[in-house]
């Protein structure tokens, strides 16, 4: 009888140790489907197999970039943001279209760049193309100053280490700009005119010139556009002495606009405004030319 109900009792522990064995393996493989992705955001339920490009309009734009493109399909409702050209972009999404603004091309040079577009948790909704193309004069000058900023254009004579307003000119010829009174240039760089090499003349030379651009100060950020020419006066004397021209513009959560410019002496392509007038040249005001 007790060897009966010993192996009573050990049929009942190995039946009550199936039961815990079976119940920790469901939760394992519970678990691991809990943890193998991440929830959608935003009714992010489209995916590569469920959405389709059909349409990308307009088809290509500027090299500054700020065209609008709408990109048409199905299954597109999840997407929040957009990267194009490297850069990521906020996107407006509906059921059929996403609506995006470009941002400028890698060095404003054209080019064919893959658009692809997000979720709100990251996942590839699906991807299209976008062609980069110079439009017209703004371009042509971004392009000139991406190029040239460090390698010099060897076309160009340059001045010394005071070539800041010498390389805004030449980019400005780019631009479409015609040589006029004192704006001129000679091979000789030193026989070329003042207000197309020095900071201060050129100020000049755009107040007698109202119709190539408008005087800004550093309180309207909001109005200065790529392309414009930025200058600095670095000891508040009234002179001018740094230009360089407007390469990026970007806008914080909390309302701030930084500009970024490139140009010669101080060699750059993406120097900051703020960090020119506050750590290099503390107490150095900045103006910029709102050009037409």
């Amino acid at each position: 009888m007790r060897s009966f109900r010993r192996a009573r009792r050990a049929a009942l522990v190995a039946a009550l140790l199936a039961v815990g064995l079976s119940g920790c393996s469901l939760g394992t493989i519970g678990t691991i489907a809990d943890s193998g992705g991440t929830a959608p955001v935003g009714g992010d339920t489209a995916g590569p197999s469920t959405a389709t490009v059909h349409s990308v309009s307009p088809v290509s734009g500027s090299v500054k970039g700020g065209t609008t493109v709408t990109v048409s399909g199905t299954g597109l409702s999840a997407v929040r943001t957009v990267r194009v050209a490297g850069t990521a972009v906020t996107a407006t999404a509906h059921a059929g279209s996403v609506t995006f603004r470009t941002p400028s091309a890698a060095a404003f040079v054209p080019a064919t760049d893959a658009v692809v577009l997000r979720s709100g948790s990251g996942t590839t909704v699906a991807t299209t193309k976008y062609r980069y193309r110079t439009v017209g004069g703004v371009d042509r000058e971004l392009a000139y100053v991406l190029k040239y900023w460090k390698h010099y254009n060897p076309a160009y004579e340059p001045l010394d280490d005071n070539d800041c307003v010498d390389f805004t000119s030449q980019a400005l010829l780019q631009r479409g700009w015609q040589q006029q009174d004192d704006w001129v240039h000679a091979a000789a760089v030193l026989d070329s005119g003042l207000a197309w090499r020095s900071s201060t003349s050129f100020r000049d030379f755009m107040e007698e010139h109202p119709e190539l651009g408008t005087a800004l100060t550093d309180q309207q950020r909001s109005k200065v556009k790529l392309g414009d020419v930025v200058q600095f006066d670095w000891d508040r004397s009234g002179d001018r002495d740094h230009t360089g021209v407007v390469t990026k513009i970007t806008k914080s959560r909390s309302g701030h606009i930084e500009i970024y410019f490139a140009g010669h002496t101080n060699d750059s392509d993406y120097r900051s405004v703020d960090t020119a007038i506050t750590k290099e040249h503390p107490g150095g005001v900045a103006y910029y030319w709102s050009l037409k």
